[in-house]
């Protein structure tokens, strides 16, 4: 039967899984900027252990780090492409590992993206909501940090030599060992 072999299967699974974790961080984006938004706005922050973290409501027209204040249409095609690079890598995806970092990368892409959309002074220009402050590390929220760990965990599964279609690879040097490619979910 057509489009019932085993790494159809997987890929469907897989990309099932991508899409439900860039569902889960998008709406824990969009929910607790919406909160932050509601309660924050105009407010002293809230302190947390003691004041090590602040809770606080701050716009950022750049990217990460608040760099490039202003550049809000790059970042937003930036965002767009991203997306789209995603969308058309799911077709190979047959890793469960590649799958949640996809996954983690497209929503904290569409989080942010949906602010730069959406929000004030308007579309293409708008601010994202930053909302966590460690005060030892920039102003964050939950796409920022969903961005992060996903990129993390990309750099170490490609250390690791598992790719995206689920084979790993053992290196010898600084090359992969010809035949040394392996199946791995």
């Amino acid at each position: 039967m057509p489009g019932t072999e085993p790494g159809h299967r997987r890929t469907r699974r897989r990309i099932g899984v991508l899409v439900a974790t860039a569902a889960l961080v998008l709406i824990a984006d969009v929910v607790t900027k919406v909160l932050v938004v509601a309660t924050l706005s105009d407010r002293p922050p809230i302190r947390l252990g003691g004041g090590m973290v602040l809770l606080r409501e701050e716009r950022n027209s750049g990217a990460a780090f608040s760099l490039a204040q202003g550049a809000t249409v790059f970042f937003t095609l930036v965002a767009l492409g991203v997306i789209l690079v995603i969308v058309r890598t799911a077709a190979r995806l047959r890793s469960l590992p590649w799958a949640l970092v996809l996954g983690l990368l497209l929503g904290g892409a569409a989080g942010n993206l949906a602010d730069r959309l959406f929000r004030s002074p308007g579309p293409l220009r708008g601010a994202v909501v930053d909302w966590i402050d460690f005060r030892v590390w920039p102003v964050f929220n939950v796409a920022d940090s969903a961005i992060v760990v996903g990129g993390l965990l990309a750099v170490w599964l490609s250390f690791r030599g598992i790719e995206i279609d689920g084979r790993h690879r053992k290196y010898v040097g600084s090359r992969a060992a010809p035949g040394h490619t392996r199946e791995r979910g």
